[in-house]
């Protein structure tokens, strides 16, 4: 269900509200270089940022103007299962194809909370769901023993976006459950985890070059792998400047360079360090963006 390349979408802001226009044509921009699918609302689209009203629209107007074209994922995880349960039901409701639903971040719930609060949003709600596990940002790690009881018991829970940043656990996950359809949630370990049967990635860097994203991807997929690889070394440097600064102040910041949107950031995200710039500005000059 879930196989490509999918953008981790920013959120464009515009004098501190949300540009409706500009995001329109971000998908469109996304729709045209070849991108599979739009994830909008996520850590990358600063969710946790935006007030309910306008996570609420920002998920509506993206799939609205998809209009059917390429998979939606809507993020509609929380550290809360009541506001998970409300807000993925939302997304149901306007016609995502699937929600992106992150461990619950502060609360550091155990094992068997992380399972219950998945279970209780895939019973509540009839919807394709993507697991979203990254500790670095959640302070817990889903194990893969929870992934594989939630696979196994939960029809639609169906993909993981995987970005713990560890070979060695998204390995133990496809032991554990291979059909389940694994993303990567890292840009520098999308070729690796293809290699072990993962699907696709759900990146940042796609948000600046979604063509060469796409078209690595879907070359290691139809067996293409030394395009692939050629392709993993050109993106490297770049994706790892993206993430010189917290995410996502480098990919707007570049998103500003090359006029796709403003570079506008919510406090706490704020304005990137010029010396950081200055190393993103000659990454991207040197992949010929500027």
């Amino acid at each position: 269900m879930f196989e490509g390349s999918y953008v981790a979408l920013v959120t464009p802001f515009a004098n501190g509200k949300v540009d409706f226009e500009k995001l329109k044509e971000l998908v469109e921009f996304h729709i045209k270089n070849g991108t599979n699918g739009i994830v909008p609302c996520g850590t990358t689209g600063e969710s946790a940022t935006l007030n309910y009203n306008e996570h609420e629209k920002v998920i509506e107007v993206v799939v609205k103007q998809v209009a059917g074209r390429i998979k939606v994922v809507a993020g509609t995880g929380s550290n809360s299962t009541a506001e998970t349960i409300e807000m993925t039901a939302f997304a149901k409701k306007v016609g995502a194809d699937g929600v992106l639903l992150v461990a619950p971040y502060y609360n550091k719930p155990t094992q068997k909370g992380i399972y219950l609060h998945f279970r209780k949003v895939a019973d509540e709600i009839d919807i394709p769901i993507m697991l979203y596990n990254i500790q670095s940002r959640t302070a817990v790690n889903i194990e893969p023993e929870t992934v594989a009881k939630l696979y196994s018991e939960c029809e639609n829970i169906v993909a993981i976006k995987e970005a713990s940043g560890s070979l060695e656990q998204m390995t133990k996950i496809r032991i554990l459950c291979p059909e389940i359809e694994m993303l990567s949630g890292d840009d520098a370990l999308t070729i690796p985890l293809l290699s072990i049967g993962g699907k696709g990635v759900v990146s940042v860097v796609a948000n600046i070059v979604p063509k060469d994203v796409s078209e690595m991807v879907w070359s290691y997929l139809k067996g293409e792998i030394e395009k692939a690889r050629e392709l993993h070394f050109k993106l490297f440097d770049l994706t790892k400047v993206m993430f010189i600064e917290t995410n996502p102040i480098p990919v707007k910041t570049a998103m500003g360079l090359m006029g796709l949107c403003s570079n506008e950031l919510r406090l706490p995200m704020c304005a990137m360090d010029e010396k950081n710039k200055e190393k993103l500005i000659k990454e991207m000059k040197n992949y010929g963006l500027l």
